[in-house]
């Protein structure tokens, strides 16, 4: 939480560098965007180890997401922006480990919200 601003503003770069083509599907101004991604961020961190709790938000995301016209794809170029991110924001911190458990948690949350997603819209 100490450099949310400076990673919100890393992660945005970094998605709409690998994947320009998601950037019209977020406001012009990124000031609320960047704080609900920070939000959402902490709630994962302190939710996982009661996964189970926070599951609905995560599903409840997930069904948003279908009127966003957000593919599955988009969620391996938000997956891939937000290790970058990690790893510049945590430096020597962000050792293999912790690599490794942010992939596999990105991942479970991921799958959680697309299957939300596609339940929306079906």
């Amino acid at each position: 939480m100490p450099i949310a601003g400076p990673a919100a503003d890393i992660f945005y770069d970094r998605l709409f560098e690998i994947a320009p083509q998601v950037r019209p599907l977020f406001p012009e101004d990124m000031t609320d965007q960047k704080k609900k991604l920070m939000q959402m961020l902490a709630v994962a961190v302190n939710g996982l180890t009661k996964l189970d709790e926070i599951l609905p938000a995560v599903q409840d995301l997930g069904r948003r997401h279908a009127g966003y016209a957000v593919t599955s794809e988009h969620y391996d170029h938000v997956g891939a922006a937000l290790i970058f991110t990690l790893g510049k924001g945590l430096g020597d911190d962000f050792t293999p480990e912790t690599r490794e458990a942010w992939v596999e948690t990105y991942g479970v949350l991921a799958s959680v919200m697309i299957e939300a997603q596609e339940g929306a819209a079906a």
